[in-house]
């Protein structure tokens, strides 16, 4: 484990309060905990503008009877296979369908095969969840 160094920070009361009641919110048990929380997101996202490889997951919502959309998302999942690690393919209804697409990779790669799918005719919605391979982070 880790060396554990205690320091001080000093916050305007009124800051404080707000932060204890939004760390109570996500149900931290303490502030120490919440700050390294947000001390590793900093630091993820500067992977991200780094260009370090990242983990991640693209979300996607079709109308799977759109006129040959399955056929565009699975030439453009091949088209990107070098970063995609796996995929799930799930019926939520007669009409729709949900794909989760796990990747690793730079985050410039990750982002354009995000928006390309985004962009495809019959994508209802889509998300991109960037995060740290964990390699950096501790």
């Amino acid at each position: 484990m880790a060396e554990i160094f205690r320091f001080g920070v000093s916050l305007d009361k009124d800051l404080l309060a707000r932060f204890d009641r939004l760390i109570e919110s996500k149900n931290y048990s303490n502030r120490s905990e919440a700050f390294r929380d947000l001390i590793r997101h900093e630091l993820v996202e500067r992977e991200w503008q780094e260009g370090k490889e990242v983990a991640g997951a693209i979300t996607i919502i079709y109308d799977h009877h759109h006129r040959d959309i399955l056929n565009k998302i699975t030439d453009m999942q091949h088209d990107f296979q070098g970063i995609i690690i796996s995929t799930q393919h799930v019926h939520l209804d007669h009409d729709n369908c949900l794909e989760i697409i796990a990747v690793k990779g730079s985050p410039k790669q990750v982002k354009k095969l995000a928006d390309t799918l985004k962009s495809i005719k019959g994508v209802k919605h889509g998300t991109l969840s960037m995060s740290t391979t964990g390699r950096q982070i501790k």
